[in-house]
């Protein structure tokens, strides 16, 4: 059987950051998104510096306790995942520690609900 076209087909490598004018085009490009997505006289808004995971004394207590509801979460499920492909012998283990995250996972969500929530 005869292909219509070859193995693969040739294409030339083209990127526009090879060009003599990769600079240029760069330059213009980021004009180009600055005109559209900043436009003149407005300032982008101030971003919120704080560390990912540095809990400190400004954290609200609400946040605190969503973070610490989907971190028990994503424990629990990661011991029961694992537990499902270990021997029985250690997977009564591993599930038992599952139980113990999941206890503390209803235990912050109850706070959650509790919590009284400026209004």
């Amino acid at each position: 059987m005869i292909k219509p076209t070859p193995n693969p087909p040739e294409t030339a490598s083209v990127s526009p950051y090879e060009s003599i004018d990769s600079k240029k085009l760069h330059e213009a490009a980021d004009r180009a998104l600055d005109h559209y997505l900043c436009p003149p006289g407005s300032t982008p808004p101030p971003r919120k510096h704080r560390g990912m995971y540095a809990v400190t004394a400004d954290n609200k207590t609400e946040e605190l306790l969503v973070d610490a509801s989907e971190t028990l979460a994503s424990a629990k499920t990661l011991a029961q995942n694992i537990a499902s492909l270990l021997p029985v012998s250690q997977r009564h283990a591993l599930a038992g520690i599952a139980q113990l995250i999941m206890l503390g996972e209803l235990a912050v969500n109850r706070a959650l609900d509790n919590l009284q929530l400026p209004g």
